[in-house]
């Protein structure tokens, strides 16, 4: 077992605790991409009555937004736009955007965000809901990104026949990206413990 700080109140916490915190996290924050990973595998079998499973659905969306030339960064948004499944039964779009935010833009922050209310286009109106939600965000610079998203990648995933590249393809991307945040608190801790 490694090295424990002592305290029992943050508050009593002293300079040397946060030099063996720090020591610990860098290799447990390398992990990330990993970890990720292994959460999106949960979407795995599970369908809820869609006709591939959430994670066939994922691989799809992110095969369809590397084909298409789209870079890594937007090829892992794509990739982990709904891994939020499993957690955030009610509200999808914000966890895969909390797990994003460090690392990547602010258009593809906001895609993943919002893409839940832009895929609502086109399935709302057979819901009771109003399949034109997204217009309320029809003056942000990333609208024409979002509704693009889903209408080339995240509608049309849902096709057992179509090419659905394995996990395997994508695993450098998300190591890579989850390796270097750069919207973070802690950049400048971060830095310095790298130096």
């Amino acid at each position: 077992m490694n090295a424990r700080a002592n305290f029992t109140r943050m508050q009593d916490s002293t300079q040397a605790d946060w030099q063996l915190i720090g020591g610990e996290f860098m290799p447990f924050a390398q992990n990330l991409g990993p970890r990720v990973l292994a959460h999106l595998k949960i979407l795995e079998g599970d369908y809820g009555g869609f006709p591939v499973d959430r994670y066939t659905h994922s691989l799809q969306t992110a095969t369809r937004a590397l084909r298409d030339g789209r870079d890594e960064e937007y090829v892992v948004c794509a990739l982990l736009h709904d891994i939020g499944d499993t957690l955030g039964s009610f509200n999808h779009p914000d966890i895969a955007a909390a797990i994003l935010k460090p690392f990547v833009s602010e258009e593809n922050l906001w895609m993943v965000q919002h893409h839940g209310i832009f895929q609502g286009h086109y399935f709302f109106h057979h819901i009771g809901m109003d399949r034109d939600m997204r217009e309320q965000f029809r003056a942000s610079p990333h609208f024409a990104r979002t509704e693009e998203f889903c209408a080339l990648y995240d509608n049309p995933a849902f096709d057992a026949a179509a090419e659905t590249l394995p996990i395997s393809e994508f695993e450098p991307m998300v190591r890579k990206l989850f390796g270097a945040p750069r919207n973070t608190i802690y950049k400048a801790a971060i830095e310095k413990e790298s130096a």
